[in-house]
């Protein structure tokens, strides 16, 4: 995603987290990653110190992994910056 597209998204996701959403509240983040120990590990550490719950299942053919975090966030700014931290990961997919 180029920075300009990627700009716009995140202010498309503040406003609707914004107008949609009581703070502090609950936020899903799910995201697919290649299986691989260090990635899942990394997103992981971002999530550290949060309370933060996360579920992990394995593809069919154990190629991929998905991660589904529930974290109690207070604003929409800090669902943002999770997702720019975890988008540091290479390879991994943001749903």
């Amino acid at each position: 995603m180029d920075q300009e597209k990627s700009d716009e998204f995140y202010i498309r996701l503040k406003e609707q987290l914004s107008q949609g959403t009581k703070w502090p509240s609950d936020y899903l983040y799910k995201f697919i990653v290649p299986t691989d120990a260090g990635k899942i590990s990394q997103i992981e550490k971002i999530f550290d110190n949060t309370g933060a719950v996360i579920e992990t299942k394995q593809s069919k053919n154990a190629k991929y992994t998905s991660l589904s975090i529930t974290v109690n966030l207070k604003s929409p700014d800090e669902v943002i910056h999770k997702y720019k931290q975890v988008g540091a990961v290479k390879g991994v997919i943001s749903l």
